[in-house]
């Protein structure tokens, strides 16, 4: 098993056109193995709960209790890939006294001899609603996928994601890049450094960055205004991909 790691993160978001516009800002996420979820002491409880429901779709055949690691396996069943029950890691955040909010969760899927088999990458809009992709990174654990799903109301779901997600270690660096024929490319990056899950390095984080699930939602909100009042389109939601996509 992999024991729980939280990373303090530093994520960067820049685009070159029509308007260009960067922001960074400071938050943490969880490093988890999905088969051994961290358990808190009660008291601190309320402040980084692990819920199933907020990450992927359940297996609707499945007769046992709706896990993450059965959501997992579900997900890479439609996409014809089975692990055997080899290891998942993944970095995500947890709930903060009842509110949740994952931009973006990252698993990194293993067979049974622990070699990586693909990562899957699961984004979250402020809409309420995600979608999932399933990667397989090269060598250089980089991969490109054709976007899918609508995440932000000025780019719409054309274009292509240059993905780099190495599992983390003592330190975290994910980059996204979104290419679109004629536009300038819009930038994600994530950065941290790791820390044992220990009772005092969660209180330390909750002090540090309280209620950041909350935060984080409002920031990115507060910058789509400030780009609007800016003269940057609104793009129109794609209905039918909405339905499918409702959490």
């Amino acid at each position: 098993m992999t024991a729980p790691a939280i990373y303090s993160t530093r994520i960067r978001h820049a685009r070159t056109e029509p308007v260009r516009n960067s922001f960074e800002y400071t938050s943490y996420s969880w490093f988890v193995d999905v088969d051994a979820l961290p358990r808190l002491p009660r008291w601190l409880g309320p402040f980084a709960r692990f819920r199933a429901e907020d990450h992927l779709e359940p297996d609707p055949a499945a007769a046992a209790e709706d896990t993450l690691r059965s959501r997992v396996d579900a997900f890479l069943a439609g996409h014809g890939v089975g692990l055997s029950g080899g290891r998942v890691t993944a970095l995500l955040n947890a709930r903060v006294l009842g509110y949740v909010f994952n931009p973006l969760s990252v698993y990194w899927c293993h067979d049974a001899d622990g070699g990586l088999r693909c990562v899957i990458a699961e984004v979250h809009n402020t809409y309420g609603q995600r979608h999932g992709y399933l990667i397989r990174p090269d060598g250089d654990d980089r991969a490109e996928v054709d976007k899918q799903f609508y995440v932000s109301p000025f780019n719409d779901v054309s274009g292509r994601y240059d993905m780099r997600f190495p599992e983390p270690g003592d330190t975290l660096s994910l980059n996204v890049v979104l290419h679109r024929d004629g536009h300038g490319p819009f930038t994600a990056t994530v950065r941290g450094t790791r820390q044992p899950a220990t009772s005092r390095t969660v209180l330390r984080t909750q002090l540090r960055t309280p209620l950041a699930p909350l935060v984080v939602s409002a920031r990115i909100r507060i910058q789509g205004i400030t780009l609007w009042a800016r003269g940057l389109p609104v793009m129109a939601r794609p209905d039918g991909r909405q339905k499918e996509t409702v959490q």
